[in-house]
């Protein structure tokens, strides 16, 4: 049953809950998690752990997602992202990561009142709107996705509403697995007061591969996107400042189980067609992977948590794909971790000395499911939970 409360006497709001409000409850047989099953599979494709990344240039070089690949994940490319726009890869990451340091040391060092040099504390972002300003080079773009293609493993590439018309097919050729549609917050028709909509029911119906599709936050629109055709639908927006810039954030345990009603009565209205959700905000550690499981979800998708991998494209440094966005960033360039580095395969099955579920993501979530007594994703989702 769901609560409203009064904002005073003319508006009412539904209490909804977020990751950290919710905990899951063991009230089964436990289990050796040996016994356990975390494999995910969409559409024709079957990936070890049901992660794929987050389409942001700080972590998704084409190195990082090769061994990510190889690990047993989905890496996901951003083809609007600088891949496809800077020579060097490498040199543009290290600008971003000094025009941060900069600000950094700026607001943590005493500063004396004769200081005639202030630097830009949004310089990162300019730096990224500065990179993402630049022609788009289908070709490089190709050659590098041409070189995740014949290490063999399977991919992804996002591409924005906007572009996924004019750069869809071009793509396509490069051999990619899936297509990921994805904006901040999407629907199933983005409409243009200046040219034709993309209307995504004609768009998805016109390719040979499946689409995932993204980021919603309220069962309505998860409805419209399933009945679009796509195989699955993203949850949240990253790890975005929408609350701050836009005042919209719905908080993920809540937004998840209500996609997961979207998509069981997807599946009545279909007759059997299942559309996957995947979480994509307010993901810090293993213990809000197994929670967003747990609300439904089918799998994550993981940025933050993947920033201290020593393949990253920015070691220790993260920011979502929208935070080079022209006109309206909506995600900080941010330093995590402690400055120190670790092998992605540790980050994501350890071993670990790590205790508050920043490292051996899928080993505490393998151990999660097996003290609740579940063996597979799907079951996992059948979990009790409880509210704080």
């Amino acid at each position: 049953m769901q609560e409203y409360v009064d904002i005073g006497r003319s508006r009412t709001a539904r209490r909804v809950y977020g990751l950290n409000q919710i905990d899951i409850v063991p009230s089964r047989r436990t289990r050796s998690s040996h016994d356990v099953d975390t494999s995910w599979k969409i559409d024709a494709y079957s990936f070890d752990i049901p992660v794929m990344t987050h389409p942001t240039d700080s972590i998704v070089t084409p190195e990082f997602a090769i061994e990510f690949g190889q690990l047993g994940g989905l890496p996901v490319i951003n083809a609007e992202g600088l891949w496809g726009r800077v020579d060097d890869l490498d040199a543009a990451l290290r600008g971003v990561v000094e025009a941060a340091r900069k600000a950094e040391a700026f607001l943590f060092e005493e500063q004396g009142s004769d200081a005639t040099s202030v630097p830009d504390l949004y310089g990162a972002n300019a730096e990224l709107q500065r990179l993402h300003a630049l022609e788009l080079n289908v070709d490089l773009l190709q050659e590098r996705l041409d070189k995740v293609r014949e290490s063999g493993v399977r991919f992804a590439v996002r591409v924005s509403p906007q572009n996924a018309r004019e750069l869809a097919p071009v793509l396509i050729k490069s051999g990619m697995d899936l297509l990921v549609v994805q904006g901040t917050l999407v629907s199933a028709e983005h409409v243009h007061r200046d040219g034709e909509p993309l209307n995504l029911k004609e768009f998805i119906g016109s390719l040979d591969i499946p689409v995932i599709a993204g980021g919603v936050v309220d069962y309505t629109t998860a409805m419209h996107l399933m009945r679009t055709g796509a195989a699955g639908v993203i949850i949240g927006s990253g790890h975005t400042t929408n609350n701050e810039s836009l005042g919209i954030d719905v908080p993920m345990a809540t937004a998840i189980a209500d996609a997961a009603a979207a998509r069981r009565d997807y599946l009545d209205e279909t007759g059997g067609r299942y559309v996957h959700i995947i979480a994509d905000s307010s993901l810090h550690n293993s213990g809000d992977v197994a929670k967003a499981i747990a609300c439904g979800a089918d799998a994550v998708s993981l940025g933050l948590p993947l920033a201290t991998a020593a393949s990253a494209g920015a070691p220790n440094w993260y920011w979502p794909s929208t935070a080079g966005h022209p006109k309206l960033p909506r995600g900080l360039v941010e330093e995590v971790g402690l400055g120190e580095t670790q092998p992605l395969e540790e980050l994501l099955f350890g071993p670990t000395t790590n205790p508050i579920g920043g490292e051996n993501i899928i080993g505490a979530l393998r151990r999660s499911m097996a003290k609740c007594g579940y063996t597979d994703i799907k079951s996992f989702q059948k979990v009790d939970l409880v509210v704080r």
